[in-house]
């Protein structure tokens, strides 16, 4: 059973299922994070959804540099969570079913390309606490309590 986090499904409310990958990148004690402004600014872990056809992992390495600028080396797969909740982006109700990633940033290669991020590096210790969604907040204090 994969654990869910944040709000329960509403009742009646048709969900589409959406997949996505995200990455704790750490580097030195902290773990690069991403700020994205619109639709509404939160702190998350970088990543997203993977497209039709995309490999999981390709997508991974291709949002993590969408929203960082940032490449990555992969290390494991960390957790997996779901969680129910409107996407103002794409006028969605989804179903999210978040897989969680282990690597290390590489190189910064440029600026993020997608519009509206900025990267931004967190204590591995504290970063649970600013992340925006409560799933990303569980794997991330989890992971950190296995790092100390």
């Amino acid at each position: 059973m994969i654990k869910c986090y944040g709000d329960p499904p509403r009742t009646g409310q048709r969900y589409t299922r959406r997949p996505g990958v995200y990455a704790i990148l750490l580097r030195d004690g902290e773990i690069l994070a991403t700020h994205q402004a619109e639709p509404t600014p939160e702190i998350q872990l970088p990543g997203g959804g993977i497209d039709k056809g995309e490999h999981p992992i390709a997508a991974l390495h291709r949002e993590v540099f969408e929203e960082t600028g940032w490449r990555m080396a992969l290390q494991f797969r960390f957790g997996t969570f779901r969680r129910f909740t409107y996407m103002p982006e794409y006028d969605l109700w989804a179903e999210k079913l978040c897989t969680i990633y282990v690597g290390r940033p590489t190189v910064r290669v440029s600026a993020p390309t997608e519009p509206g991020h900025l990267p931004l590096w967190l204590p591995l210790r504290s970063a649970a606490e600013v992340l925006g969604n409560p799933g990303d907040r569980a794997l991330m204090a989890r992971f950190a309590e296995l790092m100390r």
